[in-house]
């Protein structure tokens, strides 16, 4: 049960931050199509190259699957801290920019995070399959939380956060959250590795 709130609340954080990012570069470089789409799109890359980097370090026996998915939400939350300064500088070396000027500097910003993002789910499918030998319900659990918790930010953001918090608030609420996760996995599963 724990595993399956740490995934919840890894999903929470990953919704979080493409709407504020989106919002970020909305902000900075106005309404365009280029700004939804280098969002939309470095989200399904770096999710999609993320899943494939997990899996393939899932599978080696030298790497604790709880550890690299406790670093992962490390690294994601401590990107998703710097994310707005650097938008923002960004922005300021670029302020006339349009069209691609604007989608790569963005994109290349947010391909860490979102590759980070993209192991999560099959680090932990790796552990949680290890540990009940049930592939079907451990991932279809895994993913039915995470896109719950997706689910329960898109709430929450629309609700309250933003209007309470602002932008740079929400980001810091994603990134307690994914370090909230990070700290729960190692406390209650460090050591155990893929084999228990």
């Amino acid at each position: 049960m724990q595993l399956y709130c740490i995934f919840f609340l890894s999903g929470f954080a990953a919704l979080f931050y493409q709407l504020i990012w989106q919002r970020a570069l909305f902000t900075l470089y106005g309404t365009s199509a280029e700004s939804v789409t280098v969002v939309v799109t470095v989200f399904m890359l770096g999710l999609g190259l993320g899943s494939l980097a997990g899996g393939a370090l899932s599978r080696s026996p030298r790497v604790s699957p709880t550890l690299a998915f406790a670093l992962a939400e490390l690294l994601i939350g401590a990107c998703g801290l710097a994310s707005l300064p650097v938008f923002r500088w960004v922005a300021s070396l670029t302020p006339a920019a349009a069209g691609m000027e604007v989608g790569l500097p963005a994109f290349a910003l947010l391909l860490l995070p979102t590759l980070c993002m993209g192991a999560t789910l099959p680090l932990l499918s790796s552990f949680a399959i290890a540990r009940s030998g049930s592939v079907g319900r451990s991932l279809g659990m895994l993913y039915f939380v995470n896109t719950l918790g997706s689910a329960a930010a898109c709430a929450a953001a629309a609700l309250a956060a933003f209007g309470a918090l602002g932008q740079g608030g929400a980001l810091q609420l994603a990134a307690t959250v994914n370090f909230a996760a990070a700290a729960w996995v190692l406390a209650a599963f460090r050591g155990r590795g893929a084999s228990a």
